[in-house]
């Protein structure tokens, strides 16, 4: 069985650092797109980040430069570093998977396996 769990994210001020985190366990796929989605009550939700099982990233416009995506011990840990972060950047945070490569872009928005959710709020 699949499970992607969030941690990390919470309160900062803008300007401030967070990381999240998310362990993934059960995913024996070699091919796969790992990625941050976010979002905001009445708004759509948005792809931050990806990254597929050849380790190349992707990132969102809105976040290009601030926000990293890594994954240490390919497919057991997913991370996101925000930094610079802006009063925007407030979401729900998402880790989510598929167990396929292609289309793996932040345009992409629907996956096979989801994480829980992390609040990030950022204040001014």
């Amino acid at each position: 069985q699949v499970q992607l769990v969030e941690s990390g994210g919470g309160s900062v001020q803008a300007g401030g650092s967070l990381r999240l985190s998310c362990l993934v366990s059960g995913f024996t796929y070699n091919e796969y797109c790992m990625v941050w989605l976010r979002q905001t009550p009445g708004k759509a939700r948005e792809g931050v980040a990806s990254i597929n099982s050849d380790g190349i990233p992707n990132y969102g416009d809105s976040v290009k430069g601030r926000f990293t995506i890594s994954q240490a011990n390919p497919k057991a840990t997913l991370s996101l570093q925000m930094n610079s972060l802006k009063v925007e950047d407030t979401a729900m945070y998402y880790c989510a998977a598929n167990p396929f490569d292609y289309d793996c872009n932040t345009d992409r928005l629907d996956y096979t396996f989801w994480g829980q959710g992390r609040q990030v709020t950022v204040s001014s």
